[in-house]
């Protein structure tokens, strides 16, 4: 069997993998809402969900930080990895113990494609296309709803010390555009730095701190308030901006509820 993964790398495989190592927790997350828990050898510190999830599988490891013997103990028959998650120096030595798939993820489509790669890879094809009829469905009545209101200028926050915000050709950047939230550093590339002052320039209607990587408080919020006394300010779920899978079946009714609690 020779499938591709996001990066049109071919993936050679003599079964069916029935053995898997991820090391992405979005993608762990799906791999168990596609019923495939029990399938899950080896997983992240960072794989919450499902909460129990640490304490019945194997921890390889972080995302950027592994240990390869625990995953070649483990003996896979296939590790699931993405390109911004994972370092290529990580992934070569990964290939030197099973086949690796990769994602690369940076719109809704992409993400859609991804649990459609899984329906194949991992022969849950049925269990992938009633999860993708699923989000397409939650997106359409999104859209719906979201349709006649207005634009509005975001600022989204990722990291503090140095302040960090997510810009453009970063899955989070979609999902500001699916909420027609206008990035007021989308002509920046990824995750820049920047300063205060920049943002007083740029002059944000709504300032979205995230709650994960960086874990921000109100006192944050206070922070910012001094600076831009005008802006909404507002610590979002950042899983629901930043996990892609199966995690958007979750995502557009907290989409809904963050319009109706910010913006009304």
């Amino acid at each position: 069997m020779v499938l591709k993964d996001q990066l049109n790398r071919l993936i050679k495989l003599e079964k069916t993998p029935k053995r898997i190592v991820s090391l992405v927790p979005s993608q762990t997350e799906l791999i168990c809402d596609l019923g495939l828990e029990s399938s899950l050898v080896g997983v992240t510190k960072f794989c919450v969900h499902p909460l129990h999830l640490r304490s019945t599988k194997t921890v390889v490891g972080g995302t950027k930080t592994i240990h390869l013997h625990k995953i070649r103990s483990l003996k896979p028959d296939i590790i699931l990895c993405n390109k911004e998650e994972n370092t290529e120096a990580m992934i070569a030595d990964l290939e030197q113990i099973a086949p690796v798939h990769i994602s690369d993820i940076y719109t809704l489509e992409d993400s859609l494609e991804l649990i459609e790669m899984y329906g194949d890879l991992l022969h849950v094809k049925t269990e992938a296309n009633q999860m993708i009829e699923a989000i397409r469905s939650e997106y359409e009545v999104f859209q719906t709803y979201i349709r006649n209101k207005p634009t509005t200028r975001v600022a989204y926050f990722i990291w503090k010390n140095p302040w960090m915000v997510a810009a453009r050709h970063t899955f989070i950047d979609n999902m500001l555009a699916v909420n027609k939230f206008v990035n007021v550093f989308s002509e920046l590339e990824r995750y820049p730095v920047t300063e205060l002052s920049d943002l007083k320039i740029r002059q944000p209607e709504v300032i979205l701190l995230s709650s994960e990587p960086f874990p921000f408080k109100e006192k944050d919020k206070k922070e910012l308030h001094e600076e831009l006394p005008n802006a909404t300010i507002k610590i979002v779920d950042g899983e629901m901006f930043s996990w892609y899978g199966s995690r958007l079946l979750k995502a557009f009714q907290y989409f809904k509820a963050l319009h109706q609690d910010v913006l009304m």
